[in-house]
């Protein structure tokens, strides 16, 4: 039985390093900030910094967004012609905002620009009984990997982000105004269809295998090659340097063959029509792969205290601590109140 522990008890508990892909050049019409905020959602705190800056938010970019309750450092974008001077770091600073560096660079932040997160949790009120264990689950996680589900956080507050894309894209509802609105529900309809399928292969044993047809993903990037003699593959599956990939449906996405490509059909006739619905919302996704096995790297876990677990790792983009933690404890926050919570999600203007 899995452990309830808290996690969130402060958000010094939750703590968050963006790991870029890149350093920015030095030269160029965007200002690169990297900066620290504390109990404020990205979103939130992009429109500070611009608002600092005399821009629009509009022109902002970051790789991704990053937890509302907890410490987090991540870089983000925002337009300065090359004749104004540089701000200093302390004029942007401020109402939960600490500005780490600020550095020029020729392309705005686009999302996904990013090697990963590095975390650093605190897991309190574990019973004292169930610590050990729990720190031996942690570490066996690090070697072994886990199913690469996505984080609560990504189906929204209420859970209904899905529903919300699926309702605008079929016509049932409006669509959103706002493009970023619309692509982060979109991108909740393709996680739970990922679900679908890797649930599909948890259930049958085969998410951390091979398949014939699977398309697998590499260390070396973004593409995939077709498994025909998974035998061929297992040494390099062994040792992490491959993996099998489900589906982020998409008007381009690329489809496995055999079994692989049945389940992911599967999935995807749960949709009204649901290739024609991808071609006409092809504007929020071409659609890509996503690892079914997801490795945290540099993990350790320990004691800090016999009922608090401090464990840390690096996960990829797109993986999500809390995947880590359903796997082995029931971790809950504490509750919070409607104003704690109002700006979690992304709002209409």
């Amino acid at each position: 039985m899995r452990p309830t522990v808290t996690i969130r008890a402060t958000p010094e508990d939750f703590e968050v390093e963006e790991l870029p892909a890149y350093a920015p050049s030095g030269a160029g019409p965007h200002l690169f900030v990297r900066f620290r905020k504390r109990e404020l959602d990205t979103l939130v705190a992009v429109r500070m910094l611009a608002r600092r800056l005399g821009v629009s938010p509009r022109d902002a970019g970051t790789a991704g967004l990053k937890d509302r309750h907890a410490v987090t450092t991540q870089w983000a974008s925002l337009p300065l012609p090359e004749r104004a001077p540089l701000p200093s770091p302390d004029a942007l600073s401020g109402e939960g905002i600490e500005v780490l560096e600020l550095a020029r660079h020729g392309n705005k932040l686009k999302t996904g620009h990013l090697r990963g997160n590095r975390f650093a949790l605190a897991l309190r009120d574990v019973p004292v009984e169930a610590g050990p264990a729990l720190v031996e689950a942690l570490t066996r996680i690090g070697v072994e990997g886990l199913p690469n589900r996505f984080g609560r956080q990504r189906f929204g507050r209420h859970g209904d982000n899905a529903d919300r894309a699926l309702a605008f894209m079929t016509g049932a509802e409006p669509a959103p105004r706002d493009p970023k609105v619309r692509r982060l529900l979109f991108s909740a309809l393709q996680s739970r269809l990922f679900h679908e399928v890797l649930d599909a292969r948890v259930a049958d044993g085969t998410w951390s295998h091979l398949l014939p047809g699977d398309l697998v993903g590499t260390a070396g990037g973004p593409k995939v090659f077709t498994c025909d003699d998974p035998a061929r593959e297992a040494a390099r599956l062994a040792a992490g340097e491959v993996w099998p990939t489900g589906p982020l449906f998409g008007a381009k996405m690329p489809w496995p063959s055999g079994r692989p490509a049945e389940l992911e059909r599967a999935a995807l006739s749960t949709l009204p029509d649901g290739e024609a619905l991808l071609a006409r919302w092809a504007s929020l996704g071409e659609g890509a792969r996503r690892a079914l096995v997801l490795r945290p790297a540099q993990l350790s876990a320990s004691l800090a205290r016999p009922d608090c677990v401090r464990v840390e790792f690096v996960l990829a983009r797109g993986a999500y601590a809390t995947s880590v933690l359903d796997a082995v404890c029931d971790a809950q926050e504490p509750r919070r109140s409607l104003a704690e919570t109002a700006e979690e999600e992304p709002r209409e203007p």
